[in-house]
């Protein structure tokens, strides 16, 4: 009866497949049609067939691009851009979207795997494949895809093959740093020590390998470290509005984004500097004080750290929403996630951030009212879903019960760890590990 339970019809991955297969293909006629000016005058497409195939020959090279205030990524990222030079036959640009697909593919794949499980969800796996074509095809013209293919990936693998989640959360944190947020919320005990054991080693044994391949790896910290206000962050929301009140500010491209220029931008960059630290803080607070792991909780909490990481940045661009989407869509796949209602102001944001751009992104560099109510409306839903994901994580974590004992043994039990967490395919849906 339990197995008639869980079981899925073939019709619901068929469906899935469509609708993964219609809505890539919208996508592309997108990127193909990226020249109308509703589709940003070929702005999107422009970051891969120039800059990315820029950065192709240098690194083809066997040199990271040093002394390019564009270069602002860590050394993982190299091989990133240097894959789609591996597939015959084809233009850069092509191949570059080819291997977008492919991470996408396999996020999706992984994400309707997961939901397969006993206790899991299929709504992960139908949020990725309609929600990132909100980004209209933005997506396909950037590398975040991938990082996120990482990200998921690590933390899918962490009920079953923790040294597995620790190596693909390294490698993705190499490419472009986010997803080592998606360890925060290992359970304690045996499970945190092999999966941070192996993502330090895989990081150092990559970091070597590169450095040892490239010349100039860690020349991206120097580029990294001067950037400023971008027009799209919460920061650059505020000073949109102070243009109307009289600040003197301007909009300029640098850095590879358009950043405000002016007054006091020094003391914003500043101020949103010290609320990542602040944000970084709090989560810690909560795994120092969390006492119950349930197994949603590793899901909600990267959720809650890349939210607060993305809400308090000097930069927010359109492409983040992917990393969000991401792990929104993880969460998903768990019946017992607290962070529901954080997906749907996710999708919301997301929606909204394609009118941004490439849609009406002239309004928001000129800090028109129309440019400043979207950027108000984009990143309040943002703020929203980080205070309340925080929230929901929060109370979600103290011990609210009797004070914890040693846990007998029972039969069935034997697969447990020394810490208490089994695997998913072995726990209850209901069940709730606790630590101390």
């Amino acid at each position: 009866m339990s197995a008639f339970r869980n079981h899925r019809p073939p019709g619901h991955a068929l469906s899935l497949a469509a609708a993964w297969l219609a809505t890539r293909a919208l996508m592309l006629w997108l990127l193909a049609h990226d020249q109308l000016a509703p589709l940003g005058r070929g702005g999107v497409s422009r970051e891969v067939r120039q800059l990315y195939f820029h950065w192709y020959g240098v690194l083809s090279q066997g040199t990271f691009p040093v002394g390019d205030r564009l270069w602002q990524y860590p050394p993982g990222a190299g091989p990133v851009l240097l894959a789609p030079g591996l597939l015959p036959g084809l233009t850069y640009f092509t191949a570059f979207v080819a291997c977008t697909l492919a991470a996408d593919a396999v996020i999706a794949t992984a994400l309707a795997r997961a939901g397969l499980r006993p206790g899991r969800s299929r709504r992960g796996a139908w949020l990725w494949v309609l929600g990132l074509p909100l980004l209209l095809h933005v997506p396909l013209a950037r590398y975040d895809v991938q990082v996120t293919a990482f990200a998921v990936v690590s933390l899918l693998s962490l009920s079953r093959r923790p040294r597995a989640c620790g190596v693909f959360a390294a490698a993705g944190t190499l490419v472009k740093v986010w997803p080592a947020l998606a360890l925060i919320g290992t359970p304690r005990g045996r499970t945190t020590r092999q999966v941070w054991t192996s993502a330090a080693v895989t990081a150092a044994a990559l970091l070597a390998v590169l450095a040892a391949v490239f010349g100039g790896p860690f020349d991206f910290l120097r580029q990294q470290s001067g950037r400023g206000i971008q027009i799209e962050s919460l920061g650059g929301t505020v000073l949109g509005f102070a243009r109307h009140a009289g600040w003197p500010g301007t909009a300029r491209y640098q850095y590879g984004a358009m950043e405000f220029v002016g007054p006091y931008t020094g003391a914003v960059a500043a101020c949103s500097l010290a609320l990542t630290a602040a944000a970084f803080a709090l989560v810690l607070l909560w795994r120092v004080r969390a006492r119950h792991w349930t197994s949603a909780t590793p899901y909600d909490a990267a959720l809650t750290a890349v939210l607060l990481f993305t809400v308090t940045s000097r930069v927010i661009s359109p492409q983040y929403m992917v990393w969000l989407l991401g792990l929104a869509a993880v969460c998903l796949t768990s019946r017992h996630t607290t962070q529901r209602p954080v997906a749907v102001l996710v999708v919301a944001a997301t929606a909204v951030s394609s009118v941004v751009y490439p849609g009406m992104y002239g309004e928001v560099v000129r800090s028109t009212w129309t440019g400043c109510l979207l950027m108000l409306v984009r990143n309040g839903l943002l703020a929203a879903a980080a205070g309340w994901s925080f929230l929901r994580l929060w109370r979600s974590g103290p011990s609210t019960a009797a004070p914890h004992r040693p846990a007998q043994r029972r039969p069935g039990r034997a697969g447990a760890g020394r810490d208490g967490h089994t695997p998913d395919s072995r726990r209850s849906p209901n069940e709730t590990v606790t630590t101390s």
